[in-house]
């Protein structure tokens, strides 16, 4: 299609949700993987419902009661304390059928239809944000990870008993994130997953990491504290 936009987003039609049994057993593939992968790469997730489908009950013909229905089934599967946007409407290249919608109802269908257009149309300006917000978390990530292995690396023995010592530090990964959050004065909630950090660490020795250099983390604290708040305002707010 001949619009503006369409050069500067890609949009990616995942395969639709499969109900009860049939999501996990008529699957060749991991679809909640692939899915995850996507959504994590995506500024936007479009979730398509139609009405007429959700297994609730015959009183979907009123205009807000499909909107409430709607808002009741995503509130089972998105554990979020976010409210969903719900766009309500005849998202096709026909206009409302006002016989069924009533002059009320193709009303709020087109201004619906507006919103969710001029909402695609911010997705390259907000773009930016989220990049950068998440560039931001990785290396705030990257700092703690460096703690974290400075830490388990101090406590490791010089000489003997350094496998017996690694299997102890990992077993009790959970009192030694504590540890390190106090030492450091560091938020718990930009620590990685406890069982996550642990199977990756079984892969390695401990006392074969480098040791920490400050100087490598001044960097990053000069990055996110200086350097990301100027670049930010070469771009435009796009809420202005």
């Amino acid at each position: 299609m001949p619009h503006p936009l369409l050069d500067e987003v890609t949009i990616v039609d995942t395969p639709g949700v499969l109900s009860g049994e049939k999501q996990r057993t008529q699957r060749s593939y991991d679809f909640t993987g692939v899915v995850s992968w996507f959504a994590a790469k995506s500024d936007v997730i479009l979730l398509l419902f139609d009405p007429h489908k959700l297994d609730i009950s015959d009183e979907f013909k009123r205009l807000m009661r499909v909107y409430g229905a709607l808002m009741w089934s995503l509130g089972k599967v998105l554990n979020t304390p976010e409210v969903a946007r719900v766009y309500i409407g005849s998202f096709n290249d026909k206009p409302a059928n006002e016989g069924f919608t009533g002059p009320l109802g193709k009303n709020l269908f087109e201004k619906e239809q507006n919103d969710l257009l001029a909402d695609l149309l911010d997705i390259p300006k907000k773009a930016c944000d989220r990049r950068i917000n998440e560039f931001v978390k990785r290396a705030r990530s990257a700092k703690i990870h460096a703690y974290i292995i400075s830490h388990l690396k101090k406590e490791m023995p010089a000489i003997m008993g350094k496998a017996k010592a690694q299997q102890k530090l990992t077993d009790n990964l959970e009192n030694e994130f504590a540890k390190v959050q106090r030492e450091y004065h560091l938020p718990s909630g930009d620590f990685p997953s406890v069982e996550h950090f642990r199977e990756v660490l079984s892969g390695y020795s401990i006392d074969k990491f480098e040791k920490l250099k400050p100087k490598m983390i001044q960097a990053i604290d000069d990055m996110l504290g200086y350097e990301i708040p100027e670049l930010l305002k070469k771009f435009r707010n796009p809420y202005d």
